[in-house]
């Protein structure tokens, strides 16, 4: 039992990473904090975005003060 849900769970991620390459998450070069936030939960996503969620992920990183 324990190895089926591990094969589920990998089955899940891959079609959440498809599902990233396909939206071209994978082709920019400026990797920045909501970028990578919106890939990772695109992958963990998995299936549900071809039931129409599009995950995005917004970062304000604090600036340090003066």
């Amino acid at each position: 039992m324990r190895g089926m849900g591990s094969l589920l769970v990998v089955i899940w991620l891959v079609i959440g990473v498809v599902a990233a390459a396909q939206r071209e998450y994978f082709s920019g070069s400026d990797a920045n904090c909501a970028e990578l936030g919106t890939i990772a939960v695109t992958i963990v996503a998995g299936p549900l975005n071809y039931a129409g969620v599009n995950p995005k992920v917004k970062c304000d990183v604090p600036q340090p003060s003066r």
